[in-house]
């Protein structure tokens, strides 16, 4: 069958979407540029919640747990931990809604 109508082949017999082995610099600086807009939230709702004179569990938890943008490691900020790669860790590019979804912690010792 050739011509105009002939039966399209998968692209390389794998994935039709690839996804690049590491970050470019600009998803990198957009990642670290989601994290201190994060970090800008929460610290407004803190200093707003302390004007009035009361706070939110959540709010609270997320400050005594999750590191700011500026104290997190690269390896933290643009990889995850995963037990199911080779070495432990994924590029946080390849979790699903990675944009959407905060990564920052990971077990300790990985």
């Amino acid at each position: 069958m050739f011509g105009p109508f002939k039966p399209t082949s998968p692209l390389s017999g794998g994935l039709l979407w690839k996804i690049p082995f590491r970050l470019s610099p600009p998803q990198k600086a957009r990642q670290r540029r989601r994290l201190r807009c994060i970090d800008t939230v929460i610290s407004v709702l803190d200093t707003a919640l302390q004007k009035q004179g009361s706070s939110v569990k959540e709010v609270e938890r997320w400050k005594a747990e999750m590191p700011r943008e500026e104290e997190m490691r690269p390896k933290d900020k643009y990889t995850v931990f995963d037990r199911k790669e080779k070495k432990y860790r994924k590029g946080v590019h390849k979790v699903p809604k990675w944009t959407r979804v905060s990564q920052r912690l990971n077990p300790p010792g990985f």
